[in-house]
């Protein structure tokens, strides 16, 4: 069965097999040592097939992990959304999960920022104000005004050292798409209008691309 690999993944995935392979040759004992390692690699960079909701009206989850406390929280200033707290849904991601991130809605993007940052646990609260960050907003379909303006963030963590995003301003986003990765341990946060009806829980282990977060 062919595992579907990120391409972000390509390079990590060679240099862990080529120095697993050298090891193996110069000291077998060193290269079975390093091999969990490299599958590790292997694994953290897979790209799974996911079948997406078709209602319209959700929110789907844009990362796998695990859910943290559900917030009140305003946007990123950057992101020029104003003060007001919206509803905010943070996915915890640990170095086992899968890291491709999904767009929740049919929409276009607004907006987008980047800011470099500290690289806190991304588990900790704090990790949303001070880590390096992109933020995207997005307009969903069929949706007007900005109080309807959603946020999405990826944020580095702990040990994540890139955020790559794919979008630019303007593109139209579709639900369940992939649009980014974040390596090695992360979270993504994602602010609804509070008008939003909200299924997701606290600790709640949840999929990209796959798990209903919220209703419109």
């Amino acid at each position: 069965m062919r595992l579907p690999i990120h391409r972000e993944g390509w390079p990590f995935i060679a240099i862990a097999c080529v120095l697993n392979v050298s090891l193996a040759l110069w000291v077998p004992l060193a290269g079975a040592l390093f091999l969990p390692i490299t599958l590790w690699v292997i694994a953290f960079f897979r790209d799974p097939v996911r079948q997406t909701p078709q209602e319209r009206e959700l929110y789907i989850c844009p990362a796998d992990g695990r859910m943290l406390p559900v917030i009140a929280y305003a946007p990123p200033e950057e992101l020029e959304m104003g003060p007001a707290p919206r509803t905010r849904l943070s996915v915890f991601m640990n170095v086992f999960n899968v890291h491709v991130n999904r767009i929740p809605c049919d929409g276009t993007v607004v907006s987008m920022s980047y800011r470099p940052g500290k690289f806190f646990n991304a588990s900790f609260d704090k990790a949303s104000i001070h880590n390096e960050r992109m933020s995207i907003r997005i307009r969903p379909l069929g949706q007007t005004g900005p109080e309807n303006d959603i946020a999405l963030v990826q944020i580095a963590g702990l040990v994540a050292r890139r955020i790559v995003c794919d979008l630019t301003p303007g593109q139209a986003v579709h639900r369940g798409a992939r649009f980014g990765i974040i390596r090695f341990g992360s979270r993504v946060d994602l602010y609804l209008p509070t008008t939003a009806t909200i299924y997701a829980k606290q600790g709640e282990i949840v999929k990209a691309g796959q798990t209903v977060l919220a209703g419109f």
